[in-house]
């Protein structure tokens, strides 16, 4: 059988790949690599870049390939074939990974090529990702004695089989929950597009009416907008308990042992290797210094911004009150009511402006905000083999007519595909023998579907979630390193992935870049600017609630992370419970199940690093601050940024690069006076 995983390949021949094909692909080239890997290895041998480092960066690269359209189908167009054949091929990857970095020999390589006569001959890149592959050897395990470096290879195993099901059953619990809906009363204040996608989903599923569910587009629309509370309320439960041993699934998909068991293995994983936790372990690769320095910056940020956050709640409570006549304030109730107390304060409604945000606008308009902001051309590219026909396939080139890489566009939801938004990666770019390979992104979103004749109308936050998104991949597609150990997103601090991501979000708050990714889906009318002025009024509403939100969510990943006691358990709830206490200033009710789907920390990779967001938006505040300095696609600035950040990968410290960018180091004003936390 032909398998198209092990074929020379540009871009994923994706209508070819079926389930089957993972696992074989997957053991032939691991096989093959552990093969190439012990004729690299010679006792006596002098080790240069060419015999040792290039080599594995050509083996690290096949494999990358060959798995990325296994891991990615498996999160937009997931069965459980395809699924009991990505987590079949974990194991085997966790297998080889843990092996190779307690391959103490490979380890000595590295050492030897460090120590070597060549190592002060190599490019700054270079030394690099050599200085970074010793770093991660002793991450891995390789000075443990044998019987630790057995259990550390275990404990590794497990956590990868821990995370993929953790994220299964989340993606489970939130497919198998939906309601149906024949009475029209009951769709009071749902607007018309959530209704129109609501009874096209009735269609496909045989049913008059419609149907609502947990995907959040439709989810958004009930908690948010729909004046029947208990329905707001359904919703909000079944929401809140996804994936947990409450709720209308209760114990279905029940995640509460797995996280346990996650938080155990990674403390223990830790402890292997020195670390008194798995906070201190998370740091390791990141630019804060401490856990003491990462609760101060939190904690600093929730005193400074609680205040604010308190009188939002105490507008929002008389708000509420002054509606339903004194009832107590739900968290079904929040959405509902901030979303009227918006209109009412600023005259401002999601859906007034949605009209002005059609994905037919949005998404050439940003394109157009980055050409001026870099000097790039993005057109459509016709005939690529795609997973869905709403997929669209793009190339991106500078203004010397160079192709510098091309990306996948997925926008809507759909069954069976993970919820969210994300940046993954197809391939990476490099040098090689044959020239350059060009980086391939996964740019993948889950808005509401056109509907009708209509196109899809963005919520101005699902704007703010594209060009995120696109920020990501700007850094991924755009870096000039041609090594792939610190190419594009590669060997970046963790701490600082955010910052190309959340820097372009400020461009969605600039009147002259809405003018070019706003436009009426009817009329072409551009966005009225008493609308935008509402809009720019209004941009910092309920900020304080929202800030104190995000830090509660990296106070208790931390937390839990830094303060594991394997006598006491994860203490998951308790240690939320004393979070909230402390910085939120809204409890949610006791049923509340939150933790059970925070896939981010279980699942995704930012375990002991949610609070990144916030450190990488201090970055991207103040790196943005010089653009409004300057102007805001001044050429010179969006060509320092270019050059600067975005096309210098992991090649440096993240703190380097930015003090290069901005002549000094990052300062919090800029965050705080965005957020309107003065």
């Amino acid at each position: 059988m032909t398998n198209p995983l092990l074929e020379t390949y540009d871009l994923p021949p994706f209508s070819q790949i079926k389930p089957e094909h993972a696992v074989p692909a997957i053991t032939e080239i691991l096989t093959g690599n552990r093969q190439t890997i012990a004729n690299l290895l010679q006792p006596g041998k002098t080790y240069t870049w060419a015999n040792l480092a290039e080599p594995l960066e050509n083996l690290e690269d096949r494999l990358n390939k060959a798995f990325a359209p296994v891991g990615h189908l498996n999160s937009v167009v997931n069965c459980d074939e395809l699924r009991e054949a990505y987590n079949a091929c974990l194991p085997l990857l966790t297998d080889y990974a843990t092996e190779f970095g307690h391959n103490e020999e490979l380890y000595r390589a590295f050492q030897a090529l460090a120590d070597g006569p060549e190592y002060p001959t190599l490019s700054e890149v270079q030394r690099k990702i050599i200085d970074n592959a010793l770093r991660d050897f002793r991450l891995s395990g390789v000075a443990l004695p044998p019987e630790q470096k057995e259990r550390f290879k275990a404990v590794a195993l497990e956590l990868s089989r821990l995370s993929s099901q953790f994220q299964d059953n989340l993606l489970d619990a939130t497919n198998g929950w939906s309601r149906h809906i024949e009475d029209e009363a009951q769709l009071s204040g749902i607007p018309d597009a959530a209704r129109v996608a609501a009874h096209e989903r009735a269609e496909r599923d045989g049913k008059a009416g419609w149907v609502f569910n947990l995907e959040f587009p439709s989810y958004y629309a009930v908690i948010t907008f729909a004046d029947n509370r208990e329905l707001r309320q359904e919703f909000y439960t079944a929401y809140a308990t996804r994936a947990s041993e409450l709720g209308p699934n209760a114990g279905k998909w029940d995640n509460t042992e797995l996280m346990e068991k996650i938080l155990a293995l990674r403390h223990e994983e830790a402890q292997l290797l020195g670390f008194a936790n798995f906070a201190e372990l998370s740091l390791a690769t990141k630019m804060a210094r401490s856990t003491d320095e990462v609760i101060h910056f939190l904690e600093d940020l929730s005193r400074r911004s609680l205040p604010v956050a308190h009188k939002d709640l105490d507008d929002l409570r008389y708000y509420a009150a002054a509606c339903n006549g004194g009832e107590n304030l739900e968290s079904w109730d929040l959405g509902y009511y901030s979303e009227k107390l918006r209109q009412q304060a600023y005259s401002l409604s999601e859906e007034e402006i949605k009209p002005y945000f059609p994905a037919t606008k949005a998404v050439p308009g940003m394109f157009e905000v980055v050409e001026r902001l870099y000097g790039l051309c993005i057109r459509e590219v016709e005939g690529v083999d795609v997973w869905h026909p709403d997929v669209k396939f793009y190339e991106i080139s500078d203004k010397a007519n160079e192709i510098r890489g091309y990306f996948y566009l997925d926008l809507y939801a759909r069954p069976k595909k993970r919820g969210g938004a994300w940046m993954d990666e197809c391939a990476t770019r490099r040098r090689t023998t044959s020239g350059v390979q060009l980086p391939v992104a996964f740019l993948i979103c889950n808005f509401t579907p056109p509907t009708g004749n209509d196109p899809a109308l963005l919520r101005h936050e699902e704007v703010l979630t594209l060009f995120h998104e696109f920020g990501h991949g700007l850094h991924h597609m755009l870096t000039r390193v041609d090594h792939l150990g610190v190419s594009g997103i590669h060997g970046v601090q963790w701490d600082a992935v955010e910052l190309p991501s959340q820097f372009m979000e400020n461009f969605c708050w600039d009147q002259e870049a809405l003018g070019l990714i706003s436009g009426h889906y009817q009329t072409g009318e551009p966005l009225p600017d008493t609308l935008y002025k509402k809009m720019l009024a209004a941009r910092n509403f309920q900020s304080g609630m929202q800030m104190v939100r995000q830090l509660e969510l990296s106070l208790f990943d931390f937390h839990i992370h830094r303060d594991y006691d394997p006598a006491l358990g994860g203490r998951v709830y308790p240690i939320l419970d004393a979070i909230r206490k402390q910085t939120a200033v809204f409890i949610p009710p006791a049923f509340n199940r939150f933790a059970h789907s925070f896939s981010h920390i279980f699942a995704g990779g930012y375990g002991a690093g949610y609070y990144s967001y916030k450190w990488a938006e201090v970055l991207s505040s103040d790196a943005y601050s010089l653009f409004e300095e300057n102007g805001v696609f001044d050429a010179r600035t969006g060509q320092a940024f270019l050059e600067k950040i975005l096309e210098r990968g992991g090649s440096r410290d993240a703190m380097e690069l930015f003090i290069d960018f901005r002549g000094r180091e990052p300062k919090i004003d800029a965050l705080l006076r965005h957020s309107g936390i003065v």
